[in-house]
């Protein structure tokens, strides 16, 4: 066996200036060899994220600090070394990709002077030869029209092209060890593995040894060699993937990977309530004016029909850019459609404005992917749930009264009104933005992506609730995801949307075990995870109709 490129040993870091506070990473120890992928698992807050600025020194000073242990970078220790010596080292022996690039980018400064950037500080090239040499790297990665691409603003880019830039900076002076921390969390699927492909195809063209950060397992099914479990700052167990996946020790990885949700969908019974939503021929384009020439139409969604059914969960799915979240919002009146039929309980509200409209809100209700931004931080929790009661005229303390029944629906207790949105974890904050939707009992709700920048074991619990609270108040559920893992598991029926049109509806079964269009079977095709039954730790066997 080659020697590790990185070698962690008894790491430990804890907060500065408490010594007597818990340690955030308390006695890790693994190693990543060249050329190898070791995924690094765990929920929010087991210190995955730590132990990877800890490698790179970027540990926030003031805050965070290591209290023991060695990090050997080739053979060299980071955690000893000076800061002008970590900065040589940074980029060209050790990179790290981060979750988000659009805050990884300068958004006033064009892409390739960015990559350029780091040429400049680390080689004697001439201005010439690091724009061909950045030229080459953005063609390496597979970005089109790359003499565009090097001029263009990270706004002007899609996520999944903002992805590549941050991957060609943090390679673009080929370090031996790649450090990706949740790089594919908020992608759909194709765009998903597109990025893992390309981080594969680098990998072994560069030999790299990359340590990749997820709590999605089926990423991990799909790429890893090895998996490091964590778990509130420790490592709890260290492994091969087809023995972590199919044969985990510990109770905490069982539950990890048995959280999972799998493709295969739920046999359900179709619900025979009466409609609550009726979306007929739904349009909405939006103009774009431009200074000195013709202004251009963007089509966002094109004659959109689905129906909605008491207790009845459909699901919304498709890539990025393909309409699902303006469809929802123009479903609950955030955007005005173009043209169409939106009828919820056989009230067409498609044009309706102004003051007609705002009592018409308290029958639909959303839930957005970000519980934190949903929240104003500045306002206790209680009083951002009883907002809309107050605001349609409930006494206030009729509304704390009601806001405690609605935190005890979602697994809160009633105490927790007084507390700040900082003070809970993300799926808590999720659930309270679900009691907040419910507060005003609509006959509708949107989840808008509620659950994809959750942790798998939080994201499974969210999920039951949902299902729970369907069942107790028969409430309607439009669910919107690119994750078919999880249409799979929660939807009675499925929309597939593909640029702004429906190219194929029907029951969740069907759609995911006989899908009729190639659109949909190329969605499934690129789901992560599809070969594993995780709630069985076991391979799924294909049976030809598109799983497997």
């Amino acid at each position: 066996m080659n020697m590790p490129v990185l070698k962690i040993d008894d790491l430990s870091v804890q907060v500065v200036g408490s010594p007597t506070a818990k340690r955030v990473v308390e006695h890790v120890s693994f190693d990543v060899r060249r050329g190898e992928m070791l995924c690094v698992v765990g929920e929010s807050g087991s210190g995955k994220s730590v132990t990877a600025l800890s490698v790179m020194g970027l540990l926030p000073k003031g805050g965070l600090a290591t209290a023991s242990g060695s990090i050997l970078v080739e053979g060299e220790n980071v955690l000893t070394a000076r800061p002008k010596r970590l900065r040589e080292m940074r980029a060209t022996r050790m990179a790290m990709v981060f979750q988000e690039p659009m805050t990884a980018l300068n958004p006033v400064e064009p892409v390739g002077k960015q990559i350029d950037e780091v040429l400049g500080v680390h080689c004697t090239l001439t201005e010439g030869g690091r724009r061909e040499r950045v030229l080459a790297m953005l063609d390496s990665v597979h970005l089109p029209n790359v003499r565009l691409i090097y001029d263009a603003y990270p706004h002007q880019l899609s996520g999944g092209q903002r992805q590549r830039i941050v991957i060609s900076m943090a390679l673009i002076l080929g370090p031996k060890l790649l450090i990706a921390d949740e790089p594919t969390t908020a992608l759909d699927v194709t765009t998903q593995e597109q990025i893992l492909s390309l981080i594969r195809e680098l990998q072994k063209k560069h030999n790299t040894a990359v340590m990749f950060i997820t709590h999605d397992f089926g990423v991990v099914a799909e790429i890893a060699e090895r998996i490091v479990v964590m778990h509130r700052g420790r490592v709890v167990e260290v492994g091969r993937r087809e023995d972590i996946l199919a044969h985990p020790r510990q109770a905490y990885t069982r539950m990890l990977v048995s959280s999972v949700p799998s493709l295969i969908p739920k046999k359900r019974e179709m619900p025979t309530g009466e409609i609550v939503l009726d979306v007929v021929g739904l349009n909405k384009t939006y103009v774009e004016k431009r200074f000195l020439r013709d202004a251009r139409t963007v089509v966002a969604a094109q004659d959109v029909s689905l129906t909605l059914r008491r207790g009845e969960i459909v699901g919304l799915v498709g890539e990025s850019g393909s309409g699902k979240s303006t469809v929802a919002r123009c479903i609950i009146r955030l955007i005005d459609p173009t043209s169409g039929v939106i009828c919820i309980n056989g009230s067409d509200i498609a044009r309706v404005a102004g003051s007609r409209l705002r009592p018409l809100r308290r029958h639909f209700q959303i839930v957005f992917q970000d519980p934190y931004r949903s929240l104003n931080p500045r306002r206790r929790v209680g009083d951002s749930i009883i907002e809309g009661l107050v605001n349609f005229g409930m006494p206030r303390n009729q509304a704390l009264a009601k806001a405690g029944e609605l935190l005890r629906l979602v697994g809160l207790a009633p105490e927790v009104m007084q507390r700040y949105p900082h003070q809970f974890s993300g799926g808590q904050r999720q659930r309270i933005c679900v009691a907040r939707a419910l507060a005003l009992a609509p006959d509708l709700l949107v989840a808008d992506e509620a659950v994809s920048a959750l942790d798998v074991s939080v994201q499974a619990q969210v999920l039951k609730l949902l299902e729970e609270i369907r069942a107790i108040t028969g409430i309607a559920v439009l669910f919107i995801t690119h994750d078919l893992r999880v249409a799979a598991q929660i939807c009675d029926k499925i929309v597939v949307l593909q640029k702004g049109r429906v190219v194929e509806a029907g029951p969740a079964e069907m759609v995911l075990t006989a899908p009729q269009q190639e659109y949909t079977r190329a969605l499934i095709k690129v789901a992560p995870g599809r070969r594993w039954d995780f709630q069985n730790f076991r391979p799924v066997q294909s049976n030809g109709s598109g799983l497997g």
